[in-house]
């Protein structure tokens, strides 16, 4: 058998699919709870979480498409939504951030882009990430003045510490141009609102009495927690994260554990509604291309 053909995109996607589709089944027989858990919570929050979720989806799209604007790569929308959709479901259901793995495979098979390349793209993404991740910590447990002070001089440092890294190893493909950054920056300042949101809406189906600027930081904490998440759906992992910032947050560790396995509920069904118009999507493909 050639290993080459059979590595390829045409072959490697179904198999990542079936493969995640066989570990989404034993992470519910794992985690049945999360499925009677959803009992208890109204069918209307359920509804705006999981529209919510598909507005994330859209705008982590287009983040990956901003992403990809720094490598002069263009891409179609409809692959590009199909590609994320198989990251959400890697990086809840495989341990490790495997999504971005896979996305740099596509990258280097359609597009013939570096691995190196799509690294340091991707590096670029998590930097605005951590830096949006602690702007939203400070603004939401500090005074506006400590934030505005403290968003600045780590943006700056981070600013000149890259600068200083890009300037030894920026490859000439990578387009960092003030435009690219900012699309960039505003589609991930998007993801954290979004996100904000919808812990939001969870918790405060668990305590009435949350604060915004509570969530805000509760928001900026819980997605530092991707950078180790070792564990499927980084259960225990951003719990943990969420307990340790009590003080920030000022959220109890009941409502934090009670907010979590709402929204893991509400994202599983999510993700099997959206693995299902997933193999449909397939399905419909391999149809068209035997009716021709």
């Amino acid at each position: 058998m050639d290993l080459k053909r059979f590595a390829s995109k045409k072959y490697l996607s179904p198999i990542l699919i079936l493969a995640t589709l066989i570990l989404a089944v034993y992470y519910l027989l794992h985690h049945k709870s999360l499925l009677t858990n959803l009992e208890h919570i109204s069918i209307l929050t359920l509804f705006i979480v999981f529209v919510l979720y598909i507005v994330m989806l859209i705008i982590l799209s287009y983040i990956f498409l901003a992403t990809t604007r720094l490598l002069s790569v263009k891409l179609d929308f409809r692959n590009n939504i199909l590609l994320n959709a198989y990251s959400l479901f890697m990086n809840f259901f495989i341990p490790g951030q495997t999504g971005p793995l896979y996305r740099g495979y596509y990258l280097k098979q359609k597009y013939k882009i570096k691995y190196a390349d799509f690294l340091l793209a991707t590096i670029v993404y998590f930097t605005l990430y951590i830096i949006i991740a602690v702007i939203f910590i400070l603004a939401g447990s500090q005074r506006y003045y400590i934030t505005i002070l403290g968003s600045l001089l780590f943006s700056i440092l981070i600013y000149l510490a890259i600068r200083y890294y890009f300037q030894k190893h920026t490859p000439d493909s990578l387009n960092l141009s003030f435009k690219n950054i900012l699309i960039l920056f505003t589609f991930t300042f998007l993801q954290y609102v979004i996100q904000s949101i919808i812990y939001y809406i969870e918790i405060n189906n668990v305590d009435h009495s949350v604060h915004i600027g509570n969530v805000i930081t509760y928001t900026g904490t819980a997605n530092l927690a991707i950078f180790v998440s070792l564990t499927p759906g980084a259960i225990g992992i951003r719990e943990a994260f969420l307990i340790f910032s009590e003080r920030l947050n000022h959220l109890t560790s009941s409502i934090i554990v009670l907010a979590n396995i709402i929204d893991r509920s509400v994202y599983l069904i999510f993700l099997i509604i959206l693995g299902l118009v997933v193999i449909l999507f397939h399905v419909q493909s391999k149809l068209k291309v035997k009716d021709k």
